[in-house]
């Protein structure tokens, strides 16, 4: 995302933004809000409002206080006015709305840091969205290579040879250093997984080599762990090849903070979003 993208965006939500007068409590219309983030058919959007809904309950938090359905009468092209269904949402609603759309949609990734900061300070949302890059980077190599063991032990490979085959594709990868030098390299400890320690393009590098692993393997009809370590070599080497071509060496670039703590300090930020947007007064289904 450019420079310029984040403070367009950031000054769009802001204007959307509305105040309750007699309690200042902070929230946007669903219909406002359904073209910036990239939904085209009100149908869809109220799919994934309700999905947030959900959310909101499974957390404990009663959805009326962030959720509210409301009527609007908006004006026709020949000037008659008609109700539509709308929704009020704080800005903890708005958040679980992102948190449950496209992460690789633009306006998506923004809208989850946007909502996620008290201060939409372009640093912040700028600090946060390179925060959750890496966490939906982590979690599409953990879903890639569970669909590869799952689909390399049709084929002949148990987890060991599974254990085997990823730290070859490593060892391509950072240019002979293998899983256990780079944890070394990284003060890790041997029970904890590289790839959470990894910056965000070096775990995008592993995801990219893992996915290409597991379709050769299904295209080339691969049996047998040497074949398909043969296979993850390669495509390691080629990314790495790849890298290399824009003067990046994977073994080279420096260490991140470990993904598991991220992660808690994420929960811990959802339950300080809830708290700080306020809950909406009043009955449900008022008109506006």
């Amino acid at each position: 995302m450019t420079d310029t993208i984040v403070p367009q965006l950031t000054a769009r939500f802001d204007e959307l933004s509305q105040r309750l007068p007699d309690d200042g409590i902070e929230f946007w219309f669903a219909r406002d809000l359904m073209e910036p983030l990239g939904y085209a058919r009100w149908e869809n959007f109220t799919t994934a409002i309700h999905r947030a809904i959900e959310s909101c309950k499974s957390t404990g938090y009663k959805e009326s206080d962030h959720f509210r359905g409301v009527t609007k009468m908006v004006t026709l092209g020949s000037g008659a006015q008609r109700p539509v269904e709308d929704f009020m949402l704080t800005r903890y609603a708005c958040y679980l709305i992102a948190q449950n759309g496209d992460p690789r949609k633009q306006a998506i990734a923004f809208a989850q840091s946007y909502f996620a900061v008290q201060t939409r300070k372009q640093e912040l949302i700028e600090d946060r969205m390179r925060l959750q890059a890496r966490l939906e980077a982590r979690d599409r190599l953990r879903e890639s290579e569970k669909a590869l063991s799952q689909n390399i032990y049709e084929r002949g490979v148990d987890d060991a040879g599974f254990g085997r085959i990823r730290a070859q594709g490593d060892a391509a990868l950072f240019g002979g250093h293998t899983t256990q030098m780079m944890k070394e390299k990284y003060g890790i400890v041997q029970t904890r997984p590289l790839a959470d320690f990894l910056p965000t393009l070096t775990i995008a590098a592993k995801n990219l080599a893992t996915e290409m692993t597991n379709h050769n393997v299904q295209q080339a009809n691969l049996l047998g762990e040497r074949s398909i370590t043969h296979e993850h070599v390669q495509n390691n080497h080629s990314v790495r090849a790849m890298l290399g071509q824009r003067g990046i060496a994977p073994e080279q670039l420096p260490a991140e903070e470990d993904i598991k703590k991220l992660e808690r300090r994420v929960k811990a930020e959802d339950k300080k979003i809830e708290k700080q947007s306020g809950k909406l007064p009043g009955p449900e289904g008022q008109n506006v």
